[in-house]
């Protein structure tokens, strides 16, 4: 009995000193890793965020370039027909999105539902304006419906898309 008692006050002390040991390294190399984490967290921030703001810069533009105003701007010619700048405004927003695809990478995945409903109301303005028209009337007879129709809506589902970007870039700082 009594070499049970010696072993014990021996055991007891050694357990607690290991314990204590134990838990203080632990602590010492969670905080480490922690602060090795941030220190990574840090690094990477230092990269990506450049990307992220260029990203935010090009889905606002891509929001006023595939704008039914500034891409007709762009893409309307003298003695067009409704169905040619139909057609050409159809592509020419397809081809602003598609151009921008990459750039969902660096934006949350919310904010590129928004950017892509917004493209698919825009053509679909575009898609749902021009079978009312003669497709061989001239093409400032859908270039007024469109702009009709845009005046109509209070915000368009493009401004919607840039306010989000607004929105979303602006909790980075």
């Amino acid at each position: 009995m009594e070499f049970f008692l010696d072993i014990l006050k021996l055991t007891i002390p050694a357990v607690i000193v290991g314990a204590t040991a134990y838990l203080l390294l632990k602590s010492l190399l969670d905080e480490r890793q922690r602060m090795d984490r941030a220190l990574l967290r840090n690094d990477a921030q230092k990269i990506t965020l450049p990307l992220r703001l260029s990203a935010y810069e090009r889905l606002m533009l891509l929001c006023d370039r595939a704008d039914i105003a500034n891409t007709m701007l762009r893409v309307r010619m003298p003695n067009m027909k409704v169905r040619e700048l139909r057609g050409v405004l159809l592509m020419a927003i397809n081809q602003e999105f598609e151009h921008n695809v990459s750039q969902q990478l660096y934006v949350s995945d919310t904010l590129w539902q928004i950017i892509r409903i917004a493209k698919n109301n825009t053509l679909a303005l575009v898609t749902l304006t021009a079978p009312e028209l003669d497709p061989d009337a001239p093409a400032d007879a859908l270039a007024q419906a469109l702009l009709q129709a845009l005046d109509e809506q209070s915000i368009t589902p493009l401004q919607t898309a840039i306010l989000a970007v607004r929105t979303e870039a602006g909790q980075l700082f």
